[in-house]
C-alpha cells in the first residue's frame, strides 16, 4: 500500500528501504573527541588504493595489533576482499579527512547468525581522538539493521586502547584469555548506559568544537578592506578594536597593509597556524576560500556573506557544497549569512561580528538564526543593560546549530542561562534530549515564532513533519524550556533568569500606588503566581535622601517574610527620582535578602531617561550604575509579571521529580521476526497494515493484552463467535468509518443471548446498508469504565511522539489531547496521563468512583517503550481503552509497520546532513 493518511487522523510515515543497495543513509558526517570533523561511509571498491596509502603508512606496531603478524602491504586480494562487501553479512566503514582514510572498522558475520565479529584499525596520526569508539557506534547501528545482536572480537592484550573502546561502550562484555588472546563478546542492543556514554562522547566533543570557534587563538579576516562601511572593513575593525587576546591577520590579495597590520594575499600565505577564519568576500568566491581555508589546517570558518539559499536552487548547492567540504576538512561553519560571533570574556575579548563594540559582559549565552532577529535582540538586552557570555548568529544555519551551543554553554561556568530564536529546528529530538539536560542547571529560553513551526532554514534537506497539533510545544515543555513568543520576552524573561531564581509562585506586591498594586496583583494572580501579600502605601514623595533608604527598609522587610518567593516593586514616577538611582537601591536590597526581585516603572521607556519621562538623565548617570548590581527592570507591570511567572514555572519544572526511565519486560527479538516477516518484499514508501492477530501479537511482546474479536459474516457465525469468546458480548460493525459509532447504531453492547444476537445483526445489517456496512465483529463484553486513547506516530523530525486522550468528543471535536516524545521517565507518564482537561475523570468526578490510573500509566509506559525502540512502526492506536476500577481493556489496535529510515537521533553521533 501506497504512504498516505490515516482514517485517524494522523499521517503516516515515509520510509525508506535498504534493500541490499549501497547503504547511503549509513553515511555521516561526524565530530571527533578533539572538536574536529570528519566523515563517515561505507567503504567502496575504488578505496582499495587510499586503504594500501593509510596501510602503509601505520607503525609495524599498529599492524602487527591489528592482524597479529606484520605485513608491509596488503595483497591484491586482501585489497579486494577488504573493499568489496556486501553491507549485509560483511560490513566495512571508513572514517575520512578529504580524501585520506583515518580510520576503518568492520564486521563479518559468524556461522551463528545474529552474531558477528568486529574489528578496526586507527591511523597512528590520528589515535586518541575518539575514533574507535565512533567507529564501534555506527557499526553496531548498521549491525543491527542486519539483525545482528551480539558482537564478538579477538584483541591481543597489549592493545589496551581497544580493549579500552569496548569496556567503556557501555555494553555489558564477556571476556575470557585464550591462548594469548582475549575473546571479547557483548550484546549490541542500546543500553541505558550505552546511550549515556554516547550522548557524554557527543557533548564533549561538540562542546569542545563550538570552543575553538569562540575562544581560538587566532583569526583571520580573509576580505578584510579598507573601505569604510565595507563588511570586511567592519569585521576586522569590531575584532581589532574589540581587544582580541590572541593573533589577527588581515587577508586581502589586493592590499598590503590593513588597520596597521601587513595583509596577505591568500590564507595560505599566514605564517602562523589560523583556528578560526572569518569569511567576507563575494558569494561566488566563497567556495574556494573555504576550500583554502581547509588545506591551510583552519579549524573553524565565519562565513558573514550572503546570498547563498536565497538565490534558490544554484545557491542551496553551493551552501551545501560548502559544508560538506568543510566538514570532511575537520572545519565547522557559522553561517552563511551570520552577523558574526562573540565571546566577552576577558581572557579573550572576541567581537568577530558587526556589533560595533564588544557586547557588555554579561552571563547571558545567546543563539539567533536569523541576521534581522539578532540585532533586534541586542538591541533589546543593550536597553536592559543585560550582558552577554557569548553569542553566535547562526544565518542560514548551514552547520552549526542552537543544538551545538547548548553543548558547549552546559559547560561554560561564564553562561547562567541561555538564550536562543529558532526559526526552525533541524533536529527536534536532539534538542529534546539537550534541552533536558541543560535546563536541569541553567534556565533554557527559545522564542519560535508561531508561523515558522517545524519548517528548516533554507539549505536543509525536506523533512515535513506529521506530528499533531501542540507535539512540538509539549516538547518544548517536556524538557523545561522557557518558551516566549518574541524577542522583547526573550529579554524580559532572560533579565530574571540569569540572577536569583524565584523558590516557589508566592510573591509580595509593593508600589506607591494602590491602584497599580492592585493591578499587579491581579495580573500576578492570573499568571498562576500567588500574592500573599499587597502594598500600595510606599511614600516617594519625601525627597531622596529619604525615600530611597525607606524603599529599602520596605523591600528588605517583604523579602524576609518566609512566605515570599519573589517581590514586585512597582513605581510610579516621582519628581526628582531617576530610574538608575532607584534600580539600583532595588538591586542592593535585592543582593542583601537574595530574594528575586522585578521592578515595573510604567510610563519609562528606557532606563536611561529619567522617571518623569522629560528629560535625558544626567551624562553618565545610566552607565554609572553597571558596575553596581542589577534588577530586572520593565516599562510595565504586565511584562514584569509575565516574565517572573514564566521563570515560576521553569523553577517548579526543576522541582519535579522526572523520574526514572520506564522499564518493563518485552521481547524485542520476538517483535522484531514479526515486523521481519511482515515487510519481507515490501520497498519503497509502501506500508502495512497488520491484522489483528499480527497486531496483537506484537503488543504481547510487550506485555499489552488485546481482547479478542472475530469478524463474522452471517448471524450464524455471530453466535458461534459468541458462544467461543463467552457471553454477553458486543456486536459492532467492521467499517472503518463506522467502527466505535454508537451514535449511528453501529454497535450494540451487552447482547446476553443468541435470539438477541441474531435480531441485532439482521437489525444493523439493515440499518448499517446506507453507510457501507455489512461486515461485523463479536467481542466479548469489558467491565465498564472511561473509553481512553493511546496512539504513538514516527514523524520524520520529531521521531516517536506518544499521544493520550479520553475517547469521544474530547479528542475528537475539542483536541483535547496530551503528547511527549519517547522516551519516557516515570514522570513524564504521570503527566501525560493528567495533561488532558478531561483527565479528570479518571480520578472520580461528579459522585463517580476513580479509576485505576495506574494501569493507564503502565498501559502507556509499555506504549512508549515499544515505540521507541522500533521505528518500523510508522502508527499504533489503542481506541478504544476501557478503564476500569480495577484494570483496563484494549479493545481495538491498528498498527502499520514500514522499512524504517534513520532516526534524525539515533544510538549512533552524526551530524545532519545538509
Amino acid at each position: 500500500m501506497a504512504d498516505q493518511g490515516s482514517d485517524t487522523g494522523f499521517p503516516l510515515h515515509s520510509v525508506v528501504p535498504l534493500n541490499g543497495a549501497y547503504p547511503h543513509h549509513w553515511e555521516a558526517d561526524v565530530v571527533l573527541r578533539d572538536g574536529g570533523t570528519a566523515h563517515l561511509r561505507p567503504i567502496r571498491p575504488e578505496d582499495a588504493e587510499a586503504l594500501q596509502d593509510f596501510h602503509v603508512h601505520q607503525s609495524e606496531g599498529s599492524i602487527y595489533l591489528r592482524f597479529f603478524s606484520y605485513k608491509a602491504r596488503l595483497t591484491a586480494a586482501e585489497l579486494k576482499r577488504f573493499t568489496e562487501v556486501d553491507h549485509r553479512d560483511r560490513v566495512a566503514l571508513v572514517i575520512t579527512v578529504g580524501d585520506e582514510i583515518i580510520g576503518v572498522g568492520r564486521y563479518d558475520r559468524l556461522s551463528d547468525p545474529a552474531e558477528a565479529e568486529v574489528a578496526f584499525n586507527i591511523s597512528d596520526r590520528h589515535q586518541g581522538r575518539g575514533l574507535g569508539s565512533i567507529l564501534l557506534e555506527h557499526l553496531a547501528a548498521a549491525a543491527r539493521e542486519n539483525h545482528i545482536r551480539r558482537f564478538t572480537a579477538e584483541v591481543l592484550p597489549e592493545n589496551r586502547k581497544m580493549l579500552t573502546v569496548f569496556a567503556e561502550a557501555g555494553y555489558a562484555l564477556n571476556r575470557h584469555f585464550d591462548e594469548g588472546v582475549v575473546s571479547v563478546e557483548f550484546e549490541i542492543d542500546p543500553t541505558e548506559k550505552s546511550r549515556a556514554v554516547m550522548e557524554s562522547r557527543e557533548h564533549r566533543a561538540e562542546a569542545r568544537s563550538v570552543l575553538g570557534l569562540l575562544a581560538p587563538s587566532s583569526i583571520a579576516v580573509i576580505g578584510a578592506s579598507r573601505t569604510w562601511g565595507t563588511l570586511g572593513y567592519q569585521l576586522l575593525e569590531h575584532v581589532v578594536e574589540g581587544g582580541f587576546a590572541g593573533r589577527v591577520h588581515a587577508v586581502n590579495p589586493e592590499a598590503l597593509e590593513l588597520g596597521g597590520m601587513m595583509a596577505y594575499g591568500t590564507i595560505a600565505e599566514v605564517p602562523d597556524p589560523v583556528d578560526v577564519a572569518v569569511i567576507a568576500v563575494p558569494y561566488a568566491e566563497v567556495p574556494d576560500v573555504v576550500a583554502q581555508c581547509g588545506a591551510a589546517g583552519v579549524k573553524g570558518a565565519v562565513i558573514a556573506s550572503g546570498g547563498f539559499a536565497e538565490r534558490g536552487e544554484e545557491g542551496l548547492a553551493t551552501q551545501r557544497e560548502i559544508v560538506r567540504h568543510a566538514r570532511s576538512q575537520g572545519m565547522r561553519v557559522v553561517g552563511p549569512e551570520s552577523l558574526g560571533i562573540a565571546n566577552t570574556d576577558p581572557d579573550v575579548r572576541l567581537n568577530a561580528s558587526l556589533a560595533p563594540h564588544l557586547p557588555r559582559q554579561g552571563s547571558l549565552g545567546l543563539f539567533s538564526q536569523s541576521a534581522s532577529i539578532g540585532v533586534a535582540l541586542y538591541a533589546a538586552a543593550d536597553r536592559r543593560f543585560l550582558g552577554f557570555s557569548s553569542i553566535v548568529s547562526a544565518g542560514n544555519r548551514a552547520d552549526v546549530s542552537g543544538n551545538d551551543l547548548m553543548q558547549y554553554w552546559e559547560d561554560d561556568v561564564a553562561t547562567g542561562a541561555v538564550g536562543l530564536y529558532l526559526e526552525s529546528f533541524g533536529n527536534p529530538r536532539k534538542f529534546s534530549r539537550i534541552a533536558r539536560r541543560l535546563a536541569r542547571s541553567k534556565p533554557v529560553i527559545v522564542a519560535k515564532s508561531e508561523v515558522t513551526g517545524l519548517r528548516l532554514p533554507p539549505g536543509h534537506s525536506v523533512r515535513t513533519t506529521q506530528a499533531p497539533p501542540g507535539a512540538l510545544d509539549a516538547m518544548l515543555r517536556q524538557a523545561g524550556v522557557i518558551r516566549v513568543s518574541t524577542v522583547e520576552q526573550l529579554v524580559d524573561v532572560a533579565q530574571i533568569a540569569v540572577g536569583t531564581l524565584p523558590a516557589g509562585p508566592n510573591v509580595a506586591v509593593l508600589s506607591n500606588s494602590l491602584a497599580l498594586a492592585r493591578v499587579v496583583a491581579d495580573g500576578a494572580e492570573a499568571d498562576g503566581l500567588r500574592v500573599v501579600a499587597s502594598e500600595g502605601d510606599l511614600d516617594l514623595s519625601q525627597g531622596l535622601s529619604l525615600a530611597l533608604p525607606a524603599l529599602k527598609r520596605r523591600l528588605v522587610a517583604l523579602a524576609a517574610r518566609e512566605d515570599v518567593h519573589a517581590v514586585v516593586v512597582a513605581i510610579l514616577p516621582v519628581q526628582g527620582l531617576r530610574v538608575p538611582q532607584v534600580a539600583a537601591t532595588l538591586a542592593e536590597a535585592a543582593e542583601s535578602s537574595g530574594t528575586t526581585v522585578v521592578a515595573a516603572f510604567p510610563g519609562v521607556l528606557d532606563r536611561r531617561v529619567d522617571t518623569a519621562g522629560l528629560l535625558p538623565a544626567p551624562t553618565g548617570a545610566a552607565d554609572a550604575q553597571l558596575g553596581a548590581p542589577q534588577v530586572p527592570s520593565y516599562s510595565s507591570a504586565g511584562e514584569a509579571v509575565a516574565a517572573l511567572a514564566a521563570v515560576v514555572r521553569y523553577t517548579e519544572w526543576l522541582a519535579r521529580d522526572p523520574g526514572a526511565p520506564f522499564e518493563a519486560e518485552h521481547d524485542d527479538d520476538a517483535a522484531d521476526a514479526l515486523i521481519e516477516a511482515r515487510l519481507a518484499g515490501v520497498e519503497g514508501t509502501e506500508l502495512v497494515r497488520l491484522g489483528a492477530d499480527d497486531a496483537a501479537r506484537l503488543l504481547g511482546c510487550y506485555g499489552i493484552p488485546v481482547l479478542a474479536a472475530r469478524p463474522v459474516t452471517s448471524a450464524d457465525e455471530a453466535v458461534a463467535a459468541a458462544d467461543a469468546l463467552g457471553w454477553p458480548v458486543a456486536i459492532k460493525s467492521a467499517a472503518a468509518n463506522l467502527r466505535h459509532r454508537l451514535d449511528l447504531g453501529a454497535v450494540r453492547l451487552d447482547v446476553t443471548d443468541a435470539d438477541a444476537l441474531r435480531a441485532a445483526f439482521a437489525q444493523m445489517g439493515q440499518s448499517l446498508a446506507p453507510y457501507g456496512g455489512g461486515h461485523f465483529e463479536i467481542q466479548r463484553m469489558a467491565p465498564v469504565g472511561q473509553a481512553c486513547v493511546v496512539r504513538a506516530i514516527e514523524d520524520p523530525l520529531l521521531g516517536p511522539v506518544l499521544s493520550f486522550g479520553l475517547a469521544g468528543d474530547a479528542v475528537s471535536l475539542l483536541e483535547d489531547w496530551a503528547h511527549r516524545i519517547t522516551p519516557l521517565t516515570s514522570g513524564d507518564i504521570r503527566e501525560i496521563v493528567r495533561s488532558p482537561r478531561a483527565a479528570v475523570k479518571l480520578f472520580g468526578h461528579e459522585g463517580l468512583p476513580a479509576l485505576d490510573v495506574a494501569a493507564v500509566e503502565d498501559l502507556v509506559g509499555r506504549v512508549s517503550l515499544l515505540k521507541d525502540r522500533h521505528p518500523e512502526v510508522s502508527l499504533l492506536e489503542l481506541k478504544p481503552v476501557v478503564v476500569s476500577e480495577t484494570g483496563l481493556t484494549v479493545l481495538s489496535a491498528e498498527v502499520w509497520v514500514g522499512n524504517a529510515a534513520r532516526r534524525m537521533d539515533s544510538a549512533r553521533r552524526a551530524m545532519i546532513a545538509q
